[in-house]
């Protein structure tokens, strides 16, 4: 059986982000990621530094880690990165087992890559990424993922650090006008062990004037990142 490179597991925890904000969930995070954005608050899972913490586990061996953590106390389980979608088979193994022990599955990808199993997944979120980011968006990639989704329960989230950001997710908002859009708050301190909460606030009302005062924006959704404004930058929460 083919295995996923685990290197986070844990729950449960209350979803910070997106569509599923509020939501009860157990959270299982997977090491590698095909963008490097320069405010990624989980590099970790990326830039080698936990590298010797992954964990190479079968779909089985997920489920029996996520029964040990709470997995009976949970509808949801979120698939997270890094990206996953740099996974095919593994990941098809995992959503499979998790329907037949009637659990749901949460995965975000940035729109780079697209996989098969998305068209599994009972909740998707694509995040496609920012100028603030540095990465580049591959418009193909992103329309051809759209192109082949044959369900509706799929959102779109773009972080917003400065106006470039905001100008950004309008573009999204105007190619896709169907699809819901969430922004959210960037959080520029992921490095910070101390309260970030206050900057995030402020920052939250910056993007909320915004948004109430232009017109394009009527059906966006604005949030802050729920977690860490309870939690800061605490992993494993």
């Amino acid at each position: 059986m083919s295995k996923l490179p685990v290197i986070e597991l844990f729950g449960p925890t209350i979803q910070g982000e997106g569509s599923v904000i509020g939501l009860k969930t157990m959270f299982v995070r997977l090491y590698g990621c095909d963008y490097k954005c320069s405010w990624c608050d989980s590099a970790f899972t990326w830039d080698g530094s936990n590298k010797p913490n992954i964990k190479l586990l079968t779909s089985t061996d997920l489920i029996k880690q996520l029964n040990l953590s709470g997995l009976e106390g949970c509808t949801y389980v979120t698939i997270s990165g890094g990206n996953p979608a740099l996974y095919k088979e593994p990941i098809h193994d995992l959503v499979t087992a998790l329907h037949n022990i009637s659990k749901k599955v949460i995965v975000e990808t940035q729109g780079s890559i697209w996989q098969e199993w998305f068209n599994e997944i009972d909740i998707l979120t694509i995040s496609p990424k920012p100028p603030s980011s540095k990465m580049i968006t591959n418009w193909e990639s992103l329309q051809y993922i759209f192109d082949n989704l044959n369900h509706s329960n799929v959102s779109l989230k773009v972080v917003i650090f400065d106006e470039l950001d905001y100008e950004y997710a309008k573009k999204v908002h105007k190619i896709y006008p169907l699809v819901p859009l969430f922004l959210q708050v960037g959080n520029s301190e992921v490095t910070s062990n101390e309260d970030v909460s206050r900057q995030l606030l402020k920052k939250l009302e910056w993007l909320f004037d915004l948004v109430i005062s232009d017109s394009d924006m009527q059906t966006a959704r604005v949030l802050p990142q729920l977690h860490t404004l309870i939690w800061n930058n605490e992993r494993g929460r």
